[in-house]
């Protein structure tokens, strides 16, 4: 039985308010105007207490039930770090008490969620990565050995930045356009970097839980951990 690689992408975003083409030259403080304060704080706060919390708690529950044979990773972007300050500091302790247990990996990518890493000029990319990275630092005395980049975007030549900026892994899409008869689950390692590891994603079985999972149209309806359990046993490789 292959090894199961869980990991869990933590991002909000900060939403705007709309604005027209009558806006434009008015007067506008930009933190105060760009940015919808009251919807950004509803949204969050709902789903803190309706997915955040419950589930740290399943998470803290299980891994103390087995013993810390049971852990997860977590990638905790820098914008949702700033939601916890301002709105909910219990959640962000939350992830502190899960990260304390030992079973609790913490992923770095870019502190915005954002698609600098498409820029030709890398320089805002590698900003971002670093002060991600300085943040984990600073808040769990942690510094991170893997990168997953803003959805799992991932070229030869972001893996060769990934490396020159001392991480040893990264995780990106197991694509079946590139990868053609090869499995995603095992390591696979780019050409142009030396050590690094790659670790893909397995879309297919990670979609079955955050797409279909509540599907009642999905031949495989309902999806039961016992269902599912049997399906990653019997996949091929290393790990998924």
């Amino acid at each position: 039985m292959p090894s199961i690689c869980f990991y869990f992408e933590v991002h909000q975003p900060f939403r705007l308010n709309k604005f027209s083409v009558f806006s434009i030259g008015a007067d506008i403080n930009p933190l105060g105007t760009y940015f919808n304060h009251t919807l950004n704080k509803g949204v969050f706060e709902k789903v803190a207490r309706k997915c955040y919390l419950p589930t740290n708690r399943i998470l803290l529950e299980l891994i103390e039930r087995f013993d810390g044979e049971f852990k997860v990773s977590f990638s905790i972007t820098g914008t949702f770090m700033e939601y916890c300050d301002a709105h909910m500091p219990d959640v962000m302790k939350s992830f502190h008490q899960l990260f304390n247990t030992g079973c609790v990996d913490l992923i770095c990518e870019t502190y915005y969620h954002s698609l600098s890493s498409l820029f030709d000029d890398l320089t805002e990319f590698e900003e971002q990565v670093n002060f991600h990275r300085e943040t984990l630092r600073e808040r769990f005395n942690y510094t991170p050995s893997v990168f997953r980049n803003t959805e799992v975007i991932y070229d030869n030549r972001i893996a060769k930045k990934i490396e020159e900026l001392g991480f040893s892994g990264v995780i990106t899409e197991g694509t079946e356009k590139i990868l053609e008869w090869r499995s995603p689950n095992y390591l696979y390692k780019p050409v142009n970097a030396g050590n690094l590891k790659v670790l893909l994603r397995n879309y297919r079985v990670s979609d079955d839980i955050a797409f279909r999972f509540s599907s009642s149209g999905w031949n495989e309806f309902p999806l039961t951990a016992e269902k599912f359990a049997k399906w990653i046993a019997g996949s091929d490789g290393d790990s998924v």
